[in-house]
């Protein structure tokens, strides 16, 4: 029996389990299986860290291509998307992209898409090929549609990047949140395992611990806290490079009775249960998915204004928002939800009505499926143009060659 679905892969050469991946795992969890067959094309080490998280029914194929060398990770690219007849390929982060979208271009895969996630910050002031975004612009003659995951980042993608708006389609994150409720009970004994009071108050930093996502800033800010509220305490819930640094900063500031890290956690839920709010001290961000889920969870957050953060973060509504890199104002946000109760409760409810109506698992699946299947559909219309043009091509040359035969 001949399997008509659509068959459609995704790709990263990311090496570390990062919000993009989590995005992936999204969208393979949430794809009609009627519709669609799932593939997934990532590094061994990624390969590995989803592990059991990726659903059974999906091909994960490992693959090595995270350089511009590794020609067999080229080759090992085409050959899987000609194996398996990919008729999708959807790269996630630019840098993935970078590599894949030009070896599907050459495969003549149908649609090609790309998801860049976030605004690139990092590539500022890296010389002219870097911060021109000029071979973004080059990658994207292979790039039949982007897909940003916020307001934010498609203006970025247009005013920025300079790629076509024609090709920009927001599609904001979404998640499943029905693990995440205002009522969920933090496991027995959590508190105290921590060596936490029964009163003191707890603060959640679900993130990577990487030099985006701001700690720096939030330990800076966290003895102006500390004057008012000498038993906050902050828990990191993340794993990254700067864990040794972040470790001596604290060192230094004296905060080791105050602060944390207990690495990356699977069931994040217990954790929102844990705390009175949450805080995401980013300098950049595409939409934070961690930001969406607190709110499900009923814990309003501090958050930078960075990019798709306000579009979840509504400042006085669903949390307090404050300037990127700005350790007085951070240190004010949260001694403002500390003092007030009444507020957290009132965000409360409004972020967990916020979350539930825009952003959830079955609203991006719903959007990202309809958007694969009109490209599919441009691709198909495309080359039937193509082919009726070259079909007259012919006949319109041979038309001298029987006239001169009636002659």
């Amino acid at each position: 029996m001949n399997d008509s679905r659509i068959r459609l892969a995704y790709f990263s050469n990311a090496n570390a389990r990062g919000g993009a991946e989590e995005h992936i795992l999204t969208l393979l969890h949430g794809l009609n299986r009627a519709l669609f067959q799932p593939f997934l094309i990532c590094s061994p080490s990624v390969a590995e860290k989803l592990g059991k998280d990726v659903p059974t029914d999906v091909t994960v194929i490992p693959l090595s291509f995270g350089k511009p060398s590794e020609f067999g990770g080229a080759f090992g690219l085409a050959k899987a998307l000609r194996q398996n007849k990919i008729q999708i390929l959807h790269s996630h982060l630019f840098y993935s992209s970078l590599f894949a979208s030009p070896v599907g271009w050459l495969c003549g895969i149908p649609a090609i898409m790309e998801t860049p996630h976030l605004r690139e910050l990092w590539r500022e002031g890296k010389g002219w090929l870097k911060g021109s975004f000029f071979i973004d612009r080059l990658i994207g003659k292979c790039v039949d549609g982007y897909i940003a995951v916020s307001k934010a980042n498609g203006a970025y993608l247009r005013d920025v990047k300079q790629l076509p708006a024609l090709k920009i389609h927001v599609v904001q994150n979404g998640s499943d949140l029905k693990r995440f409720r205002p009522d969920h009970p933090s496991p027995v004994g959590m508190r105290e395992s921590l060596g936490f009071g029964q009163t003191d108050p707890i603060m959640l930093v679900p993130a990577r611990l990487e030099p985006q996502k701001g700690h720096r800033v939030l330990f800076d800010a966290l003895p102006t806290v500390l004057k008012e509220f000498p038993t906050a305490r902050i828990v990191c819930a993340g794993e990254g490079a700067l864990l040794t640094e972040l470790q001596d900063q604290v060192g230094r500031l004296s905060l080791q009775k105050n602060v944390s890290f207990v690495g990356r956690q699977q069931k994040l839920e217990d954790w929102f249960a844990l705390c009175d709010f949450t805080i995401l001290p980013s300098f950049f961000e595409g939409l934070p998915l961690v930001a969406v889920e607190s709110l499900a969870a009923g814990r309003p957050m501090v958050a930078t204004a960075v990019d798709g953060t306000p579009e979840v973060i509504l400042d006085g509504k669903t949390g307090l928002t404050v300037p990127p890199g700005d350790a007085p104002a951070l240190a004010g946000a949260i001694i403002r939800m500390l003092r007030e109760p009444d507020m957290r409760r009132a965000m409360a409810g409004e972020g967990r009505r916020w979350a539930m109506e825009c952003f959830t698992q079955a609203l991006q699946i719903e959007k990202t499926q309809a958007l694969y299947i009109a490209l599919l559909q441009a691709a198909s219309q495309e080359n039937r143009s193509e082919s009726t043009r070259s079909s007259k091509r012919v006949q319109d040359s041979s038309k001298p060659i029987a006239a001169e035969r009636s002659r």
